[in-house]
């Protein structure tokens, strides 16, 4: 669902609950005022219960948004530490690997300005996987040409922390907050909303306060769901991180090996 069509849905489920509220607070307002103690109590409890779950279904929102954006932080790290660890390795196990990393660091970029599992994000993904088989080959062969120097094991360290860090920040942009309790979130929201359109009205109280009500709920509403859609609405987890570790990687290697030409260090 895109966001137009996000905010479309919001408006019409929480706009119809009040003026749901609205017509049946108008055909209530002939009856007797004593009638309208319980409906008063009941929607004050109403919004006090929806005001709970609003506040706890944008914190677990809040909470997936920090999770993914600490995870492209931490891969840019991991990366940018294989990098470095790379460029001990003897060659030409250290020029392919080096190569290898500015491939993958060049694909963890574009896969984070991709929806989650759509088809360009399941290619991306599938590329990355295959880059760090062809990186875990290379410090296998490394290790086995030297079984004694340890640039290939602390090479192998982080190759592995940064393999894992990946699968946690695929696996984040896939944690969403439950189906249920979105559905919660909405019908929870519209029960309330004409429970107090319908007790304002047979008040006599204007329209006004209604509206506004229904118009906080909404962007409540939306502020939870977008920031839990990765890459699809108005709030996207910035991938400044891995963009400047890439662009770091284009410069010649901190490390030449003696014997190695500046050409050899990279691009």
């Amino acid at each position: 669902m895109n966001t137009a069509m996000l905010v479309i849905v919001l408006l019409a489920i929480e706009a119809g609950a009040t003026a749901i509220g609205i017509a049946v607070g108008h055909r209530s307002r002939r009856q007797p005022s004593a009638n309208r103690e319980p409906v008063g109590v009941v929607q004050a409890t109403l919004l006090g219960l929806v005001g709970l779950l609003l506040a706890f279904g944008l914190s677990m929102a809040v909470g997936r948004y920090e999770t993914r954006r600490a995870l492209i932080v931490d891969e840019a790290n991991d990366i940018g530490t294989t990098y470095l660890r790379a460029q001990t390795l003897n060659e030409p196990y250290r020029t392919e690997s080096l190569e290898s990393l500015r491939t993958y660091t060049e694909a963890a970029e574009k896969l984070s300005t991709l929806v989650p599992d759509s088809q360009r994000f399941r290619t991306v993904a599938s590329e990355m996987e295959s880059v760090q088989r062809t990186l875990w080959n290379l410090a296998g062969q490394a290790i086995q040409a030297a079984p004694l120097d340890s640039a290939p094991r602390l090479y192998v360290e982080t190759l592995n922390s940064m393999i894992d860090v990946h699968s946690e920040r695929t696996a984040s942009l896939r944690n969403r907050v439950p189906t249920p309790v979105t559905v919660l979130l909405v019908v929870g929201s519209a029960v309330a909303l004409a429970a107090l359109a319908m007790y304002l009205t047979m008040l006599g109280r204007g329209l006004l306060t209604s509206l506004v009500a229904t118009a906080v709920v909404v962007l409540i509403l939306f502020v939870s769901f977008d920031l839990d859609r990765p890459e699809r609405g108005f709030i996207v987890i910035p991938n400044t991180p891995l963009v400047e570790q890439s662009e770091s990687m284009q410069a010649p290697a901190a490390f030449i090996p003696a014997g190695s030409s500046p050409d050899e260090a990279g691009p």
